[in-house]
């Protein structure tokens, strides 16, 4: 059912408040002019968020001065990022708050673009042409808000000296994994105070050691994907001394007990009754739920001794998801040895908030339409969107609490806002509604932005 927000009559003021702290941090009176229009542009009506046509709707006749603003104005991105997530702290922020880590891959055509290249592009599910975008995204009750956005930049690009040239990549940039660039992002929240309880990855990042590791130093909880050849050893893995043989030199590591199996191998032998049906949340066609098996191990991420195998690392929970089509997943998640499976099962499918945020980003405020080639151009357009969805969560949860609804309302529906634009930058007359209607009735098929 639809959920309409009202709209409140004082829409510009509440605008122009929210977005003050932003504009602050402008060191220049253009800037602090060219924003809100901007934005305006993004929250605003029409299938196209580039700037030519968002510039017809919010400033006629000064396309050159908006691109400008956006693709080639030197303004950095670091102070506004920052107010973002202290924004986003108050709106979701909490002990009961997830962080989820995850990245978005915006298709394009050519090879001039920023860090394009021929690799996984999730929105089409195979190999193509894109950016991706590695995302970190602040989450609370299934509303979130994404906090970051930045660029994957492949290791040939990276070392291309011509192409880093002509994209304008800034000489501090060089090759980090995906994991690498999320953790820097939660050291940012961690740094400003970002409120969170868990950290959350897909497989793309929890098959990670080294990720895994990042988070467990920093003291965090995480629950992430991992492949079904992820390798682990039963919780009650010993490591045994070997014995110094007569001749020849003494053994460098200990022995485990028992050799490493996957964690296919691992599920397969707690036998079909450890699968239990348990449910997350509720979804359009009732509780959301599947089977799912959960058992104590030791991941073998441990030191690298012979034949490529690890010794046992760190304990934590392997988790067997059986979905209805057959499909079987796998996650890690370092909850205490006593917590129970439904606790384990709810925390690991609260990921999905964020890929209701990517969708939202890319089909209401496009994300994925900007059509330039620069590295900060992208970044720029990036954070604009981040703070155009900000805004609306904002508006969202004000409208919920206006009316007193404390149950009943998602507020992970679309981004869909109209800004009735009545002519130059000096008009600031603006209406704004929004509708919460289910975002798979929005599925739309854009062609690629030109490279």
């Amino acid at each position: 059912m639809d959920t309409v927000i009202p709209v409140r009559t004082n829409w510009p003021e509440d605008f122009q408040e929210w977005l003050q702290p932003f504009l602050a941090v402008f060191t220049r009176s253009e800037q602090r002019c060219w924003a809100p229009l901007y934005l305006q542009g993004l929250l605003g009506p029409g299938a196209r968020k580039s700037v030519a046509p968002m510039a017809e709707r919010v400033c006629p006749g000064q396309t050159q001065q908006l691109h400008h603003f956006v693709s080639s104005s030197t303004w950095s991105t670091a102070p506004l990022e920052q107010v973002l997530r202290k924004k986003a702290d108050a709106l979701v922020g909490g002990k009961d708050a997830v962080l989820i880590v995850d990245d978005t891959a915006l298709p394009k055509q050519g090879k001039h673009s920023v860090g394009v290249k021929r690799q996984h592009c999730g929105v089409l599910g195979k190999q193509a042409n894109c950016q991706v975008l590695v995302s970190l995204t602040l989450a609370r009750k299934e509303v979130p808000v994404p906090i970051a956005l930045r660029l994957y930049l492949p290791e040939d690009w990276a070392q291309d000296e011509a192409r880093r040239a002509a994209a304008k990549v800034p000489e501090s940039i060089t090759f980090e994994t995906k994991g690498d660039i999320a953790l820097a992002q939660i050291d940012a929240a961690l740094a400003d105070g970002v409120r969170f309880g868990m950290v959350l990855a897909d497989a793309g990042y929890g098959s990670s050691a080294g990720f895994r590791a990042g988070l467990t130093q920093r003291g965090l909880r995480w629950a992430v994907g991992v492949q079904p050849t992820q390798k682990v050893y039963p919780a009650d893995v010993r490591l045994d001394v070997p014995a110094d043989p007569p001749v020849g030199r003494p053994a460098k590591h200990p022995r485990p007990s028992t050799p490493s199996v996957s964690v296919v191998q691992m599920i397969e032998t707690l036998g079909s009754k450890a699968l239990r049906r348990c449910s997350w949340r509720s979804g359009t066609k009732g509780m959301l739920s599947a089977r799912f098996a959960a058992v104590w191990v030791c991941v073998a991420d441990g030191a690298l001794v012979s034949h490529w195998q690890h010794l046992p690392g760190q304990a934590a929970w392997l988790v067997c998801e059986v979905r209805s089509s057959g499909e079987r997943k796998y996650y890690f998640t370092n909850h205490p040895a006593d917590t129970p499976r439904r606790t384990l099962v709810r925390a690991i499918k609260a990921r999905w908030a964020c890929e209701q945020a990517h969708q939202q980003l890319k089909d209401e405020l496009g994300l994925d339409h900007y059509e330039g080639r620069s590295w900060l151009g992208l970044h720029h357009h990036a954070l604009l969107t981040m703070m155009a969805f900000g805004y609306l969560q904002h508006r969202r949860l004000d409208s919920v609490l206006q009316a007193g609804k404390k149950t009943g309302i998602q507020c992970t529906g679309t981004a869909t806002a109209t800004i009735i634009a009545s002519g130059t930058p000096g008009h600031s007359r603006r209406a704004l509604s929004g509708n919460l209607r289910s975002v798979s009735s929005l599925r739309r098929h854009d062609k690629p932005a030109s490279a």
